[in-house]
């Protein structure tokens, strides 16, 4: 699964899933430009692959965002699109803000879309096949307490991949989703306490979390030449969650 020749953005690449992401395609041989609001790590102690590039621009500026993608495409292509960029809010539903409600589907659903529409003609012209990789959650498939507008969110991008890969199969462009079990995060870590940690590991049979790097091993293979034929699926890596029964 070489990389080598290949260009793409990542959302959400300062730290967790997305530096991990973004460091593995590098690696493989990408040109990786890495989005976040910083424009650069968040991890102490660790430096990303010189392949990794980061750019500092919010997933709402729609403005900012296009200017990105046309700078990157016009230089260098695009070949593969990894949504990854997330947020969420710990409440009861009862008592969620509407501005609360609204972040989180704008950043996690409106920015997936519109991103994902800017990189369009671009994706298209690549010699690869383009690539569109979006990142669920367990969310979009199971019932989580206290993050209801996440598990919409969520549901809602399952949801679109599918049908932005209907849609856009004649354009020569397969569009996936991953949806990670748990991994640590900043994200993860607001709404884990000690109980929750308990019931989430007891949860999953591998009894344990996952390196983010599982992720970016994941989306290595949905952006290379060896996951041609495959577009519309959503790829759980999870330690087995879904899977586990009672």
């Amino acid at each position: 699964m070489n990389l080598t020749g290949k260009t793409g953005i990542i959302t959400g690449g300062s730290s967790g899933i997305g530096f991990a992401t973004a460091n593995v395609l590098a690696e493989a041989g990408a040109l990786v430009y890495a989005v976040s609001r910083s424009g650069k790590p968040k991890i102490q102690g660790k430096k990303g692959h010189p392949g990794v590039i980061h750019l500092a621009a919010d997933v709402c500026d729609y403005e900012a965002l296009s200017e990105l993608v046309n700078r990157i495409g016009m230089e260098h292509g695009i070949d593969f699109l990894i949504n990854n960029a997330g947020i969420t809010v710990k409440c009861r539903a009862e008592n969620f803000l509407d501005s609360d409600f609204e972040r989180i589907h704008q950043v996690n659903v409106n920015s997936v879309f519109k991103l994902s529409c800017l990189c369009f003609p671009y994706l298209t012209k690549s010699i690869h096949k383009g690539r569109i990789v979006n990142i669920t959650s367990m969310a979009a498939h199971l019932g989580f307490s206290e993050v209801v507008p996440y598990c919409s969110s969520k549901g809602a991008v399952l949801s679109m991949t599918r049908g932005l890969a209907v849609e856009w199969a004649g354009d020569g462009i397969n569009v996936n989703s991953i949806a990670p079990g748990w991994f640590p995060s900043e994200m993860s870590r607001n709404v884990m306490d000690e109980e929750r940690k308990l019931k989430i590991l007891s949860r999953m049979p591998v009894h344990q979390f996952g390196d983010p790097r599982d992720i970016g091993e994941m989306a290595k293979f949905l952006v290379s030449d060896s996951s041609e034929y495959i577009t519309g699926q959503d790829f759980a890596v999870d330690g087995g969650a879904l899977a586990f029964g009672y």
